[in-house]
């Protein structure tokens, strides 16, 4: 009995595997620079393999500039994945003032921000329950130069 119940087991694990889970990547990070601080904009791209809309319970995230964590947080309830088709996903991160002194450091050396974002994107499978797929992407915004901002297109 115990050998038939490993067998089923293993047969059940075997099967989970090879379920088709969404895919997601980031296709887009955009970063402004404003008075009220900075913030962040990602474009995550989801496909859905399945022929009806899954929910997505949250978007959790981080952003990292120079080795040093400058905003966390999650995004609960942020809507449904379109069924057999690609869900483009908005993730806006606000970076507060006093996070920006820490950057000036890294602004300084080549005048642009570092950045490494970190997403979770947890949506609800059937029979498997939530699932999280976890996205990061590197990389560096050139900020703007004085003389950037006099020329002519």
């Amino acid at each position: 009995m115990a050998d038939l119940l490993h067998k089923a087991k293993n047969y059940a694990a075997e099967k989970v595997l090879h379920v088709k889970k969404p895919e997601a990547s980031v296709t887009d990070v955009d970063v402004k620079v404003g008075r009220h601080g900075i913030a962040y904009a990602a474009e995550v791209s989801v496909d859905n393999p399945y022929s009806h809309s899954i929910p997505i319970c949250e978007i959790s995230y981080s952003v990292k500039s120079a080795g040093r964590l400058i905003a966390s947080g999650t995004m609960p309830d942020p809507g449904s994945l379109t069924e057999n088709g690609t869900t483009v996903l908005n993730v806006p991160v606000k970076v507060p003032h006093d996070v920006l002194v820490s950057l000036v450091r890294d602004i300084g050396a080549d005048w642009d921000i570092d950045y490494e974002l970190q997403l979770g994107l947890t949506i609800d499978l059937p029979i498997l329950g939530n699932f999280t797929i976890p996205l990061s992407t590197k990389g560096q915004i050139k900020l703007p130069t004085l003389s950037d901002l006099w020329k002519k297109d």
